[in-house]
């Protein structure tokens, strides 16, 4: 079995966390531009056997643009490694990492470094049942 690797799109970056090869824990791995995806992503998903994209949705579950666009990116990452790559609600993710980094006194400017990172590690901690 290989790892897992999460993505947490966003318009500008995309947050990188990925599973140990047990799929036990999720480690924030990097934070790349969204520009830089298709170059970076190759070298990323050596030993991954899945990918999941977080889907954004509404606090009623409607997908608005934004999942629109996480759809078309996870089908992007699908053609580009030929890897499976599945949809996982990541709604709160974003505010839980904002909050994650807060409470651990990570300074402002430190935080909008790492935050997508940190939501793409909440995000599989989740998905490998491990969430809090």
């Amino acid at each position: 079995m290989g790892r897992v690797l999460a993505l947490d799109y966003g318009s500008v970056r995309v947050g990188v966390a990925v599973s140990d090869a047990l799929r036990i824990t999720a480690q924030p791995l990097d934070v790349i531009p969204v520009e830089d995806v298709e170059q970076r992503l190759p070298g990323i998903v050596q030993d991954v056997d899945e990918i999941i994209v977080g889907l954004p949705r509404s606090l009623d579950g409607t997908e608005g643009p934004s999942a629109r666009a996480a759809k078309s990116f996870a089908a992007r990452v699908e053609g580009l490694t030929g890897i499976p790559v599945r949809l996982v609600d990541e709604r709160f993710t974003t505010v839980g990492a904002q909050r994650v980094l807060l409470e651990g006194g990570v300074p402002r400017s430190r935080r909008k470094k790492v935050v997508d990172k940190v939501a793409a590690t909440l995000l599989l901690e989740g998905y490998l049942g491990k969430g809090t």
